[in-house]
């Protein structure tokens, strides 16, 4: 991150308490920018397993879904720049309850673009979509031409997301880039249902992982960090490069099966793991991956971190609290 650039920057985080918005707050806070952050949940006892340190910014308890409650926060605090990562964001809990998905991903997109285009003063909104979003095409890699398609609830949520950015970006001039990304992974995340947390808990706890698919799906992984530098880039370059309206594939540009991923992690934790085929995934698409090339070439960006490299970093973040359970 450019510290001149973010030094002093009024900098909103929507889903801040979440794996990447925890993650980004941490880093902007290095940079010493004025961070906003809000979240449906705000966690304020801070554990081994959950630390959080709020010490240098302003947190608030709220939803997205609710337009007042984010315009009343632009407005007192004159916000520069806006992160917005703030979504329903498990793909099996949009499929049980798309209404909710629909709102949080959907409503919670225009709301914060509408509150946005009435304050008239933000110099860059960035909005975290998917990979997702492109839904099932033969041909892979993804690339930012390709028609959004998606057919199930998570995946439709995203691209209607991204064709409303689009729309505010078009129509009204605001800066509002997209970023779409495989699978992050990295330290910090607790949500279980993603693959790389719960193999890498399977191996520190000797517990068995259950793998949904047939081990056979194909997915980009990328970590966190490469993810932050990202973000950060667009927000910096947006105005200079004129990046309003793009949308940008974050990619390691190295994907890999399910099965191929689960054998590295032996390597990652010093630990065997054992898996459990089940073979019961539904309404998900089975090959994923994208191409970072429109990133690499505009915005001079790549992934650093290999996959292995990533993987031992998030192993030795886990180690401590896993092993002492």
């Amino acid at each position: 991150m450019n510290n001149n650039f973010w030094k002093g920057k009024k900098v909103l985080i929507t889903g801040f308490e979440g794996f990447l918005g925890s993650n980004l707050t941490k880093a902007l806070l290095k940079t010493k920018a004025k961070v906003i952050g809000i979240d449906i949940k705000v966690f304020r006892k801070e554990t081994i397993l959950c630390p959080r340190d709020y010490k240098g910014m302003f947190v608030y308890k709220g939803s997205v879904t609710d337009y007042g409650f984010l315009k009343e926060i632009l407005r007192r605090h004159s916000i520069d720049i806006i992160f917005h990562l703030a979504a329903e964001a498990i793909v099996g809990r949009s499929q049980k309850n798309p209404r909710r998905a629909f709102n949080a991903n959907i409503a919670g997109t225009w709301n914060i673009l509408e509150a946005a285009r009435q304050q008239g003063r933000v110099e860059a909104i960035i909005v975290a979509s998917s990979d997702k979003a492109y839904g099932s095409y033969k041909k892979l890699p993804y690339r930012e031409s390709m028609p959004l398609i998606a057919d199930h609830p998570y995946d439709v949520s995203k691209s209607c997301a991204d064709l409303i950015a689009h729309a505010y970006a078009h129509t009204y001039g605001l800066p509002v880039a997209i970023t779409r990304c495989g699978n992050i992974f990295g330290p910090g995340d607790f949500n279980f249902s993603r693959i790389v947390p719960d193999a890498i808990r399977c191996a520190f706890t000797g517990k068995t992982l259950f793998i949904r698919s047939d081990g056979q799906f194909t997915r980009d992984y990328i970590y966190i960090d490469d993810i932050i530098n990202g973000y950060s880039i667009i927000a910096e370059k947006l105005r200079r490069l004129k990046l309003s309206g793009k949308a940008f594939n974050f990619s390691s540009e190295n994907p890999v099966t399910v099965i191929n991923l689960v054998n590295e992690i032996p390597a990652a934790t010093g630990e065997k793991i054992n898996y459990k085929i089940l073979n019961l995934a539904k309404y998900e698409i089975k090959h994923q991956y994208l191409s970072a090339r429109k990133a690499r070439h505009i915005l001079k960006w790549r992934a650093r971190f290999s996959l292995k490299e990533g993987l031992r970093k998030t192993a030795e973040w886990y180690k401590i609290p896993f092993t002492h359970l």
